[in-house]
């Protein structure tokens, strides 16, 4: 017995050892690799479980996966791309600002689209409902929670009718958002002949404890034609129907044209890896007409090579002159973005920041107050949305660029989460977007720096604690 107890203690600091060398080679800063390899060499017993399920950097069997899937989806996009080329177009004073953002996004942006603000619930549900009833040959669908509630059964009704029809509807959901989706639910689409599959970021033995990697993305493409995105899943919470969230405030996109193919070729590539099929789809691009609007669609995720939401984000910050105003209901950014903020107001930029008044996750929200004084000491402007929990993820440089997508101002989203956006360079479109953003600030109040600062003790040490955790949140 003594001999197999010392067996297990040789092998789990042999563990520690190896995954402390995991460590060293991956991890994304200096002080992440001393944190983890200091506790993984003295507590191998609970930290090396817990940097496999919480530590790891990379989605790797995704990018395991993608380099298979490039070679496959190289040959559609050898028959599509040439068919996109008379839509790719970048503003001519912007051609600069641009270029970055389709090299983060790994797509070029396109002219003739047409993108439409869809603000809170009622109206998304509408234009969504609108869309699938008049597909003629695919749907799409992937969202990060799905509920069998009241909206939610109205929405599967939908998708059961049409793919009775004999439309091709493909459901894909994130196991982790929606882990409340019952089984019943998913057999009635199945049987109706609706291709349903959960993103499986735990697929295969290699990456069974790759738990804390989620795929955040919400899109919906009809035929190519027509494509959402923005904050808002398939629950009744986001219809303002559940009492304890009050109001809820979200905000949703709609894309026709040629970048409806950019949201289907990140839904593509998820399909791919979550069953490993590769769907038959309309890759022609069907522009507008009338007014033509220049829109990138930036996927992001674990599995690039690079930081791309963090990097979309402190972009955006760096281009602002006259305004820079971000709504996130998770605000935890890193320092990367808490500096191009804090540098942005140094430079008289007015930076609004608008934040819920009342949580829905506990630790993130409490972690924001830990860097909070500072930031609004430079001169960054926090507000409280006051109606409801506010849930929209938007970003307006000045009165030429605006952000509509699935990215929350957190290590989560930066780092861990499968995420999508649009970036959309045209003064029309925010113009719209200036206006519901005064409204959300009309409804909401600014924080003042007494206010933090004569916070109780014990609370100023709890946002410190919670903030520790920040990279797991």
């Amino acid at each position: 017995m003594t001999w197999l107890i010392g067996m297990l203690l040789f092998v789990t600091h042999v563990a520690g050892i190896v995954t402390a060398i995991v460590a060293l080679m991956s991890s994304r800063t200096s002080q992440g690799a001393v944190a983890w390899i200091v506790t993984l060499l003295s507590f191998p017993y609970i930290a090396v479980p817990i940097f496999w399920t919480f530590g790891r950097p990379r989605f790797y069997g995704y990018v395991s996966a993608r380099g298979e899937r490039d070679t496959v989806l190289r040959q559609v996009l050898q028959r599509y791309r040439p068919q996109t080329e008379p839509y790719i177009s970048r503003p001519e004073t912007a051609s600069g600002r641009i270029r970055a953002v389709e090299g983060l996004a790994r797509m070029p942006m396109t002219q003739g689209n047409r993108a439409e603000l869809l603000v809170d619930g009622d109206e998304t549900f509408e234009s969504l409902f609108d869309g699938i009833d008049h597909a003629e040959t695919y749907i799409l669908v992937q969202f990060f929670i799905v509920r069998a509630d009241e909206i939610g059964m109205a929405f599967k009704r939908k998708l059961i009718h049409q793919a009775e029809r004999g439309i091709n509807v493909y459901f894909l959901y994130d196991e982790i958002g929606s882990r409340g989706l019952s089984g019943g639910y998913l057999r009635d689409l199945e049987e109706a002949g609706v291709r349903v599959s959960a993103f499986n970021s735990s697929r295969g033995w290699r990456h069974r404890f790759q738990i804390n990697f989620r795929n955040h993305r919400k899109i919906v493409v009809v035929d190519g034609r027509e494509g959402w995105t923005g904050g808002l899943n398939v629950a009744d919470e986001y219809l303002g129907r559940v009492e304890r969230y009050g109001k809820w405030r979200d905000t949703h996109l709609k894309l026709q044209g040629p970048s409806v193919l950019a949201l289907q070729e990140a839904f593509w590539e998820d399909w791919y890896w979550a069953t490993g099929d590769i769907l038959a789809l309309g890759w022609k691009p069907q522009p507008v007409s009338g007014t033509s609007q220049h829109v990138a669609v930036v996927p992001s995720g674990p599995a690039d090579g690079r930081e791309t939401a963090s990097l979309l984000v402190q972009h955006a910050i760096h281009g602002a002159r006259h305004r820079l105003w971000v709504t996130s209901p998770y605000f935890v950014p890193d320092h990367g973005v808490q500096d191009a903020l804090t540098l942005a107001a140094l430079r008289g930029v007015d930076v609004r920041v608008l934040i819920p008044e009342r949580p829905d996750h506990l630790l993130v929200f409490l972690s924001a107050f830990a860097f909070l004084p500072e930031m609004i000491r430079n001169g960054v402007k926090i507000y409280r949305y006051q109606p409801g929990f506010l849930h929209q993820k938007v970003l307006l440089v000045d009165d030429h660029t605006s952000m509509v997508g699935t990215v929350n101002l957190d290590n989560r989203s930066f780092r861990l989460n499968f995420e999508i956006t649009a970036y959309i360079p045209d003064k029309s479109f925010a113009a719209t977007a200036f206006d519901m953003l005064e409204k959300d600030f009309a409804n909401s109040r600014q924080v003042s720096q007494r206010e933090l600062a004569e916070r109780p003790l014990w609370r100023k040490l709890l946002s410190r604690a919670t903030y520790l955790l920040s990279p797991v949140q």
